[in-house]
């Protein structure tokens, strides 16, 4: 692998031996801001995005679509007739040649054939949950090295309509963190709704705020483009690098990195099933990554169980007279939540 450099220095090098690319004033503030939306792309600052791996994602052909409902409609019709628990934290899962057991917080245990492993990459990467035994060394590196970024959402809801009809509204800066931009949801749903979407160390520092501090913050970030903009009715504001559901927003190639580490994420263990994001070599980042994994995944628990069950039928076949049958117990689909 050649060696790696970030974004940012790889930009930094080609004005070095270039002045006369150098751009000034408003030029200048433009493309801090188009730095920006790449670093809002990728949940972190330009310094830590890898030059060589920055592209290698797989754009899905069409355009982009909002789920104006949200994801529950599609949550709810993928979980009819599961057996889903919720308010359930795993908090260890101990593998079996032959099951495994699924431990939560209240002290109750989950057995299983195999289990399918989605959790966040941040809170892998916590130690929160304890693999007994601990996971092998390149699965333990491939969560260790993995890159996991922070994209927060500052939601203001508005009593009016009051800025122009366009997808998105953005604040120029002589540096990629006074720039931002907001996404401009009346276009979509009718409401009076702009969201603020700061990234990397400018969302880590917001997360610092009281959620009133955060939304008078990006308020202030509108006044930048809008100075007679009216003041918010009301406001929401998401918390995905602290919260300990998440710890993170999602996968970014590091610089250095190697790519085969996502594969490595994804690699079973035993009867350990790794799926998200995190774990998709072509859709890191994304809902649809994650969801092509979690398929990929049940397929391949689906065909251990099945495996299983033909090794305890020829098991009885050539013991028909065994006192005791070996017990097979159905895998639960558990929730951390």
């Amino acid at each position: 692998m050649k060696e790696d450099i970030s974004i940012a220095k790889a930009i930094a090098i080609v004005l070095e031996r270039n002045p006369h690319l150098r751009q000034e004033g408003i030029a200048h503030d433009v493309l801090q801001w188009y730095l920006c939306r790449m670093e809002g792309w990728f949940a972190t600052d330009a310094d830590a995005i890898s030059l060589q791996c920055w592209d290698q994602e797989v754009l899905l052909p069409g355009g982009h679509g909002l789920m104006v409902r949200g994801y529950r409609p599609v949550i709810n019709t993928l979980a009819k007739g599961l057996d889903i628990r919720l308010g359930h934290r795993v908090v260890e899962i101990v593998r079996h040649w032959n099951r495994v057991e699924v431990t939560v917080s209240n002290g109750k245990t989950f057995v299983a054939d195999a289990a399918v492993i989605t959790v966040p990459l941040g809170v892998l990467k916590s130690n929160t949950i304890k693999f007994e035994p601990r996971l092998p060394e390149w699965k333990e590196e491939a969560i260790r090295e993995l890159s996991v970024g922070v994209e927060n959402k500052i939601v203001l809801h508005f009593s009016e309509v009051f800025w122009p009809n366009v997808e998105f509204l953005g604040v120029v800066s002589s540096t990629t963190y006074g720039c931002s931009y907001f996404l401009n949801l009346h276009k979509a749903t009718g409401h009076a709704v702009l969201v603020y979407m700061p990234a990397g160390r400018l969302a880590c520092d917001i997360e610092k705020m009281s959620d009133e501090a955060a939304a008078q913050f990006a308020f202030s970030q509108l006044k930048k483009i809008l100075p007679n903009a009216a003041e918010p009715l009301n406001y929401l504001v998401s918390h995905w690098g602290s919260d300990e559901n998440t710890l993170g927003s999602y996968t970014f190639d590091g610089v250095g990195k190697p790519r085969d580490l996502y594969e490595k994420l994804r690699i079973p263990v035993d009867n350990l099933f790794f799926a998200g994001e995190a774990t998709s070599v072509q859709y890191t980042g994304t809902v649809h990554g994650a969801f092509s994994t979690g398929e990929m995944a049940a397929e391949e628990c689906r065909m251990r169980v099945l495996e299983k069950f033909r090794e305890l039928d020829m098991l009885e076949m050539c013991h028909p007279m065994a006192e005791q049958t070996a017990t097979v117990s159905v895998p639960l689909l558990i929730s951390r939540l």
